[in-house]
């Protein structure tokens, strides 16, 4: 499952990132880490961005971008 799938309100655990180059290393800077949990507040009504919380601050991101994070639903 990938980010963009979670609902809001739900939870995952980051399993993996499939971006590559800049982007990668953009996500990773914002704290978008293999093991770090995070947790979907609201996705705009077009669904395009949504918005999570990772370590405890709001991020927003990009639908396409958010397809590329791999995650562990957390119950």
């Amino acid at each position: 499952m990938n980010l963009a799938q979670l609902k809001p309100g739900e939870k995952g655990k980051i399993t993996a990132i499939g971006a590559i180059g800049p982007l990668k290393r953009r996500l990773m800077d914002m704290g978008v880490l293999i093991g770090e949990e995070v947790k979907v507040v609201k996705i705009a009504p077009l669904g395009d961005p949504l918005e999570v919380t990772i370590k405890s601050y709001q991020l927003s991101l990009r639908k396409k971008e958010a397809q590329g994070i791999a995650v562990e639903v957390l119950r």
